[in-house]
């Protein structure tokens, strides 16, 4: 099931590229934009958040905080963040439990891979209610960036 506007989202504790534990509650009273992607080092999903990269500043002066999850280990995502300078913390959901609990999860995806998560972006306010959900079915597209902001303007 996706999780959908007015829900609450579950809570999560992942590592990230720096081999630090992340959790949702560690952003209490904050909000969040939150981008699943189904792989580093692919063309869209480096796209997609080389966008919010290059936005960055957008969402920093709102005071919102970005996360990005996928299903890559926290060594690949520190690869991945090194080389594109990513100003935000990349969560490894290495045992793909936060993609399905998102509804953010391709039971297979391309190459016969299996467990990779969506694209997907959700916007949640600062008691981490749903703002904003969108799960992509094809991989190849990009989220709404102009839906995005217009939830975080609400």
């Amino acid at each position: 099931m996706t999780l959908s506007k007015g829900q609450k989202a579950p809570d999560f504790k992942l590592y990230s590229s720096e081999l630090q534990e992340v959790s949702l509650a560690d952003y209490a009273g904050k909000k969040l934009v939150i981008h699943f992607f189904p792989m580093a080092f692919t063309g869209v999903c480096t796209t997609q958040l080389c966008t919010m990269r290059d936005t960055f500043g957008y969402y920093d002066d709102k005071e919102v905080e970005i996360l990005a999850i996928s299903v890559d280990s926290p060594f690949t995502l520190a690869k991945f963040k090194e080389e594109n300078n990513y100003q935000f913390p990349l969560l490894s959901d290495f045992n793909k439990e936060v993609s399905q609990a998102y509804g953010a999860y391709y039971d297979e995806f391309a190459f016969n891979l299996k467990g990779v998560a969506k694209r997907a972006a959700f916007v949640l306010n600062e008691d981490h209610n749903v703002l904003y959900a969108e799960v992509l079915e094809s991989a190849g597209d990009l989220p709404d960036f102009d839906a995005i902001r217009e939830a975080l303007n609400k």
